[in-house]
């Protein structure tokens, strides 16, 4: 196994403390729980901007690899191999020096609570800035390799558009909240949203919309064909626990 770098170090680096919560991402055919986003709280419940403000360029790759270690540990603790989901974490592309040497951690991580490797999903969202498009496809093929799957995050919003889904080949895309809201009554949404459907199922992309908060929006997202839903239409995000899904949620599937 290749060495880790002292740039991972458990996250010691990043002092700041915080937790997870887990929201679920829902197979709305079949009412149950695909996978279970981990978010970044503050250990007093703040959310995660108050976190995120807190990250600068000099502890970035220090959280990024606290997070990973966080979310595994938590999500498993909160009984993840009692259900058929994944986990989905979020990571920040220019907080990866090296695909392989910055893994490590994470590797090690899943290792200690006994998960399998191919329950980690790792979305990026295109709303970060990408300081190198090669590095960027280096770290997705090599996720890949060792069996993880990996999510373009806000898609539809942010810098890149259809042309960083054309060049990194994600196995997952995640519609951006903005095409989501108000898509029962927008005839506009409705359509982009159509044309990305039929798109993702040409190339074999798993698509997931997430920020549902009503019944209206979660229906019009079935009938245009988009199986996996994720917002507070379904569930909430719960501090280091699994939510259930709604019982309204689950009576309109």
């Amino acid at each position: 196994m290749r060495k880790i770098c002292t740039g991972c170090r458990d996250g010691v680096d990043f002092d700041i403390p915080f937790t997870m919560a887990f929201q679920p991402i829902v197979d709305a055919m079949t009412g149950v729980p695909f996978a279970y986003e981990a978010l970044v709280r503050g250990i007093d419940g703040s959310s995660a901007a108050a976190v995120l403000g807190q990250v600068t360029d000099a502890n970035r790759y220090a959280f990024d690899q606290a997070c990973r270690v966080k979310a595994i540990e938590t999500v498993m603790a909160a009984g993840l191999m009692e259900t058929p989901a994944c986990l989905s974490i979020n990571f920040l592309p220019n907080a990866v020096y090296s695909p392989v040497a910055c893994i490590q951690l994470t590797l090690q991580t899943a290792r200690k609570v006994a998960m399998p490797l191919d329950r980690l999903i790792f979305e990026f969202t295109e709303n970060e800035v990408i300081a190198s498009p090669d590095h960027v496809s280096n770290i997705i093929e090599s996720y890949k390799q060792i069996g993880f799957k990996v999510a373009i995050d806000d898609f539809g919003a942010g810098h890149a558009g259809l042309g960083m889904f054309a060049r990194f080949a994600p196995d997952e895309v995640k519609l951006d909240m903005e095409l989501v809201r108000t898509i029962d009554s927008d005839g506009r949404r409705q359509a982009i949203v159509r044309a990305i459907v039929g798109l993702c199922a040409e190339l074999g992309t798993l698509l997931i919309a997430e920020g549902i908060e009503t019944a209206g929006e979660a229906a019009m997202l079935r009938r245009l064909g988009v199986r996996y839903h994720q917002g507070y239409w379904y569930a909430r995000p719960a501090i280091g626990v699994l939510p259930p899904i709604s019982a309204e949620a689950c009576a309109a599937l």
